[in-house]
C-alpha cells in the first residue's frame, strides 16, 4: 500500500468476506505518507501483519518484503485499491488443490492459467 488511506479498508474488507478463512494477510505500506499504515494496523481481520518500508521501495522491493514473511504454501497478492468477491480464494485453492502440478498460477475473472504447461 502506498498512500491509500482512503481505499484500503475495501481490500480488507473483501479479505474479511472471504468464505474462504485459511489465509494469513501481510500488508506492506511503502513509507505512505498519509495514514494507511494506522488504517491497515487497526483493521479488525485475523492472522494478519502489517509492516512499513522505511522508504519508499517501489512495487516489487514491497511485494517481496511481504513474500519473505508468508508462512502459507500459496501467494496471492491484492493491491490496496482491489478488492476480490467472496468466493476467490476459495475458487483458486480448488483449482490448485484440483492439479497435481506445481507452479506458477495466474487468476482473473474468469480464466486460470497454468504457466508450468508452457513450453
Amino acid at each position: 500500500v502506498y498512500n491509500r488511506s482512503t481505499r484500503i479498508t475495501k481490500a480488507l474488507d473483501s479479505l474479511k468476506r472471504q468464505n474462504f478463512q485459511n489465509f494469513e494477510t501481510i500488508v506492506v505500506d511503502d513509507a505512505s505518507t498519509d495514514d494507511s499504515y494506522n488504517v491497515a494496523s487497526k483493521f479488525p481481520l485475523q492472522n494478519k501483519i502489517v509492516i512499513k518500508n522505511k522508504e519508499n521501495s517501489e512495487r516489487c522491493t514491497t511485494r517481496n518484503n511481504g513474500v519473505a514473511l508468508a508462512k502459507g504454501e500459496y501467494i496471492c497478492f491484492l493491491d490496496s485499491d482491489d478488492a476480490y468477491l467472496e468466493n476467490h480464494l476459495q475458487t483458486i485453492y480448488t483449482e490448485i488443490q484440483g492439479k497435481n502440478t506445481k507452479g506458477l498460477y495466474f487468476t482473473n475473472a474468469f480464466e486460470n492459467f497454468n504457466f508450468t504447461d508452457r513450453k
